[in-house]
């Protein structure tokens, strides 16, 4: 492993703002949409979540690496983040259970990140001015060859990115004589959320995001499932006519972040780009119908539009964010269909929301 803690690195947005700071992972240089994650932990589940496919992710908490890489924890089966910045880089480690550092880890997965940043200076930044695309290198630190590249790059709004992180094959999770057999549409899927199907007796057949409602009723499947996953949503043609074909036939769905986002699409309403998007493991969120709070787990930088959601004859609001209003679960008025913004299979709660998984079982059974 090469040491590389005196190796300077920079950082440039696409507003022209510059950082210095030294050069963690892999030597090299990467784009994407720079957004921040408030979560204290959990920093490799945030690397692997397919969600975050193409975006340079800024961590808010001060130390990076600290516990090292163990391989139980990631939620796909390689990095999925572009990039990242961070304080301080910590390759020594002191998990037992951890297999290599974090060094290492990026190493072999070719990621580039740079680290010793004013992370709060730079959080505030992109706070104030909203996502904007950014550029990292550790091999070329001129800004202005930098900024020519960085106009190179395209936004995130419109690009379609769940067909390119989703599984190219349909496979199986759980055990194969499950009382209940649901089918998962992979538009990015974590790995937790098939756990917590499994640990449910369910059977999952996990097909391709381009996959048509008809290939997959051909398994008979119990109900249907539509998984978080990167990108614009309102670029995902193909997965908004698979939905509106599983709504037409009465089939239970639920969705989960992005599948929230088209199972609002496939029913009228539009999805709009937020100005940073949740991230992070605190975000409160009201179960109107409940009425009770959950603390929950978020990350997704497109949302519904909540006038839509509210003039909607078709639709009912189930959950509200109690930080900023906009609306995090609906359900289909008349259908066994429903959905929300969050991820109920993570742990900040630390299970407040898992009653969702057993909701959508009910919901199967009746």
């Amino acid at each position: 492993m090469t040491n590389y803690s005196k190796l300077p690195a920079i950082l440039v947005l696409q507003d022209g703002t510059v950082y210095h700071g030294k050069a963690a992972g892999k030597i090299g240089t990467t784009t994407g949409e720079i957004c921040f994650n408030t979560g204290t932990t959990g920093y490799q589940e945030i690397f692997t979540d397919p969600s975050y496919y193409g975006q340079i992710m800024v961590t808010t908490n001060a130390h990076i690496g600290n516990y090292g890489i163990d391989q139980e924890d990631t939620e796909s089966d390689n990095i999925q983040i572009a990039g990242l910045v961070c304080k301080n880089y910590n390759i020594n480690y002191s998990r037992h259970i951890a297999d290599k550092s974090i060094q290492n880890y990026f190493e072999e997965e070719n990621l580039v990140g740079i680290s010793d940043i004013d992370t709060r200076s730079l959080v505030r930044h992109i706070r104030d001015k909203g996502a904007m695309n950014a550029i990292i290198s550790s091999e070329n630190l001129d800004p202005e060859v930098l900024k020519a590249q960085l106009k190179e790059v395209p936004s995130m709004e419109g690009l379609e990115l769940s067909s390119l992180v989703s599984t190219k094959e349909p496979y199986f999770y759980g055990e194969e004589g499950a009382p209940t057999r649901i089918a998962v549409l992979d538009l990015g899927i974590k790995k937790n959320i098939l756990r917590n199907f499994d640990s449910r007796q369910v059977y999952a057949k996990v097909f391709p995001a381009r996959t048509t409602f008809e290939e997959m009723e051909e398994w008979q499947p119990d109900g249907y499932f539509i998984s978080n996953g990167p990108g614009d949503p309102a670029a995902m043609d193909y997965a908004i006519k698979t939905i509106e074909a599983i709504t037409d036939a009465d089939k239970p769905m639920f969705g989960i972040c992005l599948g929230h986002q088209m199972l609002a699409l496939a029913n009228g309403i539009r999805t709009q780009k937020m100005h940073n998007g949740h991230r992070g493991i605190n975000h409160p969120v009201k179960n109107i119908i409940a009425n009770r709070c959950e603390i929950t787990s978020q990350n997704h930088g497109f949302g519904v539009v909540n006038e839509d959601v509210l003039s909607s004859d078709k639709v009912e609001v189930t959950h509200i964010n109690l930080n900023d209003q906009s609306i995090e679960g609906i359900r289909l008025k008349g259908k066994k269909a429903f959905s929300v913004q969050y991820h109920p299979e993570s742990s900040p709660g630390p299970h407040d929301s898992r009653y969702l998984f057993d909701d959508f079982i009910a919901m199967i059974k009746e």
